[in-house]
């Protein structure tokens, strides 16, 4: 799906739009950027001017005529998933071809992380910004947009992009896993996931199994637990206090694969059989899911995919700026698929 945008000459703000509204010099305005010695209650006028207008010091002013650094910035909400890796992979991949570097930053599933990185790496003036979601504070969209940097938010299909995206819709792949099992006969199925409101994608993926459960006329069973980044003991606890709750659950979907494998060591433990007893899925395929024994359902998405496309809807969104032609304007869908392995029965 593409759109033409026109080229916009979006300016941001300057030093000069800080002072007129603190009511300041630029001199003073320089003076608190600089942590130099000024009153409190000037200092506080200048810094509400600033954040009133997003306000960004340009930490590479007269580096480059063009006034862009050469780098792509990607954030992500976590170093640990080897999904996110792969997409980091794939962007990196994309870009290197070009010459270009990356600057990778870590939000720990943190918005107020993420806008904080966003406001300092923006200074240095990249050629495009890759973010993970679409969930974001109202500051980070406010300085993105002003900036008329590139932006491409990925693992999601934002339904207000700040520019364009590259991902899929986490509630439905999470509705095909639940039309899957109960494919294979399953009727009770239990879905567990963390407790924190901050992973977007996880919240998503309930969604979409509640969505399936009330189509199929089933009745849910969730137990949510653990904050992100959701681990494999969190996966063990989760499933410990949903078979507590509902002793007869034949199959479980996990938020993650992750969270599939710490389900699936706390059956063995309990002598339950996977997946003669208890059906176990995850999502991600990562490479825990193909190792582990037994072998683990999931939701395969390409994460080097995502990060590959997404590097070269920035490349080709900074080209049309330079030349000053209208900037594409895209939502790229990637494809997910079930892969079927030894954790769940087989299709019925």
């Amino acid at each position: 799906m593409t759109e033409d945008i026109p080229a916009t000459d979006v300016s941001l703000p300057r030093m000069a739009d800080v002072a007129k509204l603190a009511g300041v010099s630029k001199m003073t305005v320089s003076r608190v950027l600089a942590g130099r010695n000024v009153s409190e209650k000037t200092r506080t006028r200048v810094q509400e001017a600033i954040e009133s207008l997003g306000y960004l010091l340009d930490a590479s002013a007269g580096t480059l005529s063009s006034g862009r650094s050469e780098f792509i910035v990607a954030l992500v909400p976590s170093l640990n998933s080897s999904n996110f890796a792969d997409t980091v992979r794939g962007l990196n991949d994309s870009i290197r071809a070009q010459g270009l570097r990356l600057l990778l930053g870590d939000t720990d599933y943190h918005p107020d992380q993420e806008a904080l990185l966003v406001r300092t790496l923006l200074r240095h003036r990249p050629l495009g910004v890759m973010l993970t979601g679409s969930a974001h504070l109202d500051i980070t969209r406010k300085l993105l947009l002003q900036s008329n940097v590139p932006v491409v938010e990925t693992w999601d299909v934002p339904g207000e992009p700040i520019d364009q995206s590259v991902g899929f819709s986490n509630a439905e792949a999470a509705a095909a896993m639940v039309r899957y099992l109960h494919g294979c006969g399953y009727r009770r199925i239990g879905f567990i996931g963390g407790a924190s409101s901050l992973d977007h994608r996880g919240l998503q993926r309930r969604e979409g199994y509640l969505r399936a459960l009330a189509e199929l006329d089933l009745h849910p069973r969730a137990v949510e637990h653990g904050e992100s980044p959701i681990t494999m003991s969190h996966g063990g606890e989760a499933i410990r206090r949903l078979l507590e709750q509902w002793p007869d659950t034949d199959a479980v979907m996990c938020v993650s694969d992750l969270s599939a494998f710490g389900a699936i060591m706390h059956c063995h433990r309990q002598g339950l059989n996977v997946p003669d007893d208890i059906g176990i899925a995850g999502f991600g395929d990562f490479e825990v899911s193909r190792h582990c024994t037994p072998t683990i359902t999931t939701v395969s998405v390409d994460p080097y995919r995502i990060g590959w496309r997404a590097g070269e809807l920035l490349q080709a969104s900074a080209a049309a700026q330079r030349e000053g032609t209208p900037r594409p304007r895209e939502v790229s869908i990637v494809d997910y698929r079930i892969l079927a392995r030894e954790s769940t029965a087989q299709p019925r």
